[in-house]
């Protein structure tokens, strides 16, 4: 298929397009990894920098991505969740690799399409699968998840502040008639939604089942784990995330090696740890960028360099 910027604007505006290029800083005759392909607007910018000898590896586990992609020798597309990151390199014949990107939004493709039940703007069934193979869907979750389950995942996925009434109220309303669409949800949820807040609080629950239907925090987990072993020394490490519970992770990888935040010394008191900052803080978009594309709002871009020689 034949990649154009007007299908990718359709499908997803990147977000910080500029600043997450530059801090790749490219080598035309490296390979680069977009973990996180949606759209392609990020990764078309990669290739563009790229001379034939160049290669950049996507992956996205979404079938609607797919026809994002383009052809080219260098390009190689792998339908697959980037928890897996190592063993499709394996295949690939790839052993290390001078960059990788990720961009942990939700597509706005995904929030757009109304059929696919990530949005609670709209009236779909309850899906929210980015793989729409995977078994667990948000209406599996919200109809058949035990109680101690749907706490957990509203307290911690969604820190939702009324968790307890959240959850009785779903159970209560889930015995009398299956929840089978996000409007239905929406109708039972609202009844504990603050004054004033109902859209908010809206996206607090929805964040909450996507994240665990699609098991998103343990992915991330496996991902950062796997940065270490395939990036050059040299090499960077890019990634947006969107909510507190992964900006937490990446900054306590990138700052301490360690997904939990604990440090770990050699016998001399030396900290041990694989990646160095870039910068302190997280990037954020700037105003302009703001008026032009409002999910970028949430957006943090850190970035780290792979220690070594």
């Amino acid at each position: 298929m034949t990649w154009t910027m007007e299908n990718n604007q359709e499908y997803h505006i990147p977000v910080m397009l500029k600043e997450c290029i530059d801090a790749l800083q490219i080598d035309p005759n490296g390979t680069y990894i977009d973990v996180t392909f949606g759209g392609g607007g990020h990764s078309r910018a990669i290739f563009e920098k790229l001379s034939p000898q160049g290669k950049l590896i996507v992956f996205d586990q979404d079938k609607d991505a797919r026809r994002n992609a383009w052809e080219a020798p260098n390009f190689y597309f792998v339908d697959a969740n980037f928890g897996f990151l190592s063993n499709h390199l394996r295949l690939l014949g790839i052993k290390s690799v001078n960059g990788i990107f990720a961009d942990l939004g939700v597509s706005s493709h995904q929030f757009d399409e109304v059929s696919r039940g990530f949005s609670f703007r709209g009236d779909a069934e309850l899906d929210m699968r980015m793989n729409q193979k995977a078994e667990l869907s948000a209406k599996k979750l919200v109809n058949e998840y035990p109680e101690d389950d749907l706490y957990r995942v509203f307290r911690m996925y969604g820190e939702v502040s009324n968790t307890g009434k959240l959850v009785r109220t779903l159970m209560d309303a889930r015995v009398s008639s299956p929840i089978n669409t996000t409007g239905e949800l929406t109708a039972v949820i609202e009844k504990c939604a603050p004054k004033h807040k109902e859209h908010k609080y809206f996206a607090q629950v929805f964040q909450a089942i996507r994240i665990e239907v699609n098991q998103e925090m343990a992915v991330l987990e496996d991902f950062l784990k796997q940065t270490e072993a395939v990036l050059d020394p040299g090499g960077r490490l890019v990634i947006m995330s969107y909510h507190s519970l992964e900006d937490r992770l990446v900054k306590n990888h990138m700052k301490r090696g360690s997904l939990t935040g604990e440090i770990t010394k050699d016998f001399f008191g030396n900290v041990l740890k694989p990646f160095t900052e870039i910068v302190r803080h997280p990037i954020v978009a700037d105003e302009a960028e703001l008026e032009r594309n409002s999910r970028a709002r949430s957006a943090k871009l850190r970035i780290a360099v792979r220690d070594g020689k």
